[in-house]
């Protein structure tokens, strides 16, 4: 049996010039695109018109990227880029929290559901963060790819040496490091695969706020949990009892306990799923 593993990956999946692809942005992508497809699927099987998923589409890529970026910037870093705040554009150049970029989505299906379902809030949430889930194990394998994000030292035989980090190598040369972010790819996958099958198995869409309830609470209590063990990401997080993840991880938790409590204790909705499009269904009226 292994005593550590050697983690020695190229963060970059090609190179072309001065022009290279990192698995991360390709995380990304790739996230983006097999989400539209449940998405896709989810609001076909509702009957719901096909032009809310281009719109919702278009709100939460925004939503992630600027709430992600800003998040970073002013959780983590404000005393860095308010020397230089043209920096703050510079998004190629990593820094993105997790925490911002639910609130950025927050923030934008709000719009959304104002703008263009013109229905509670609470049903694009219960849709959107299916897929959210899955996007969200993908990311933390990017950070992996990157070496970047991992834990303190241990002598469990799965410890990886990050050998290509910088960090690592000032830090836990010749120590073997928690792989944080596989632990929370893992959490994550398991969290897409139980909102799938609430959504398709038990109908749990029809407890507005369930979902999204235990969504809030399968993300952010893991990621309290394993930040325990987990390298702190800016230097005054040294000297913290809870750090920065941590303590914004304890709003979002009580925001889905709250959630499911409000859900189970109203009665439950019962929809019809035409299995079509909104307008598929209108223009086999005609």
């Amino acid at each position: 049996m292994l005593d550590f593993i050697t983690w020695n990956a190229d963060p970059f999946l090609f190179h072309i010039g001065n022009f290279g692809l990192r698995w991360y942005s390709l995380a990304f992508m790739v996230g983006f695109l097999v989400g539209y497809e449940i998405e896709s699927r989810i609001y076909r099987h509702e009957g719901v018109p096909e032009r809310w998923l281009s719109m919702l589409l278009l709100w939460t890529i925004a939503g992630t990227i600027i709430g992600a970026r800003l998040g970073h910037v002013f959780f983590y870093q404000w005393d860095l880029y308010k020397q230089d705040p043209i920096t703050i554009l510079y998004v190629w150049e990593g820094g993105l929290a997790s925490h911002g970029g639910t609130i950025g989505i927050i923030l934008c299906v709000i719009l959304y559901s104002i703008f263009t379902t013109k229905r509670n809030p609470l049903w694009a949430f219960d849709r959107l963060v299916i897929p959210i889930a899955l996007v969200g194990g993908l990311i933390r394998l990017g950070n992996l790819m990157n070496s970047e994000i991992f834990g303190h030292a241990t002598d469990l035989p799965w410890g990886f040496m990050f050998i290509r980090s910088a960090e690592w190598r000032h830090i836990y040369m010749g120590q073997a490091c928690h792989p944080t972010q596989i632990y929370e790819a893992l959490c994550y996958f398991a969290l897409f695969g139980l909102l799938m099958w609430m959504y398709w198995k038990k109908n749990a869409e029809e407890r507005p706020g369930l979902i999204f309830g235990v969504f809030l609470i399968g993300i952010f209590l893991p990621r309290f949990l394993i930040e325990f063990i987990k390298n702190p990401q800016v230097e005054f997080e040294q000297t913290m009892t809870l750090n920065m993840g941590q303590l914004l991880s304890v709003p979002f938790i009580l925001l889905g306990i709250g959630l499911v409590i409000y859900a189970m204790t109203r009665p439950r909705q019962h929809l019809t799923f035409p299995n079509r499009f909104a307008e598929e269904l209108q223009s086999s009226r005609k």
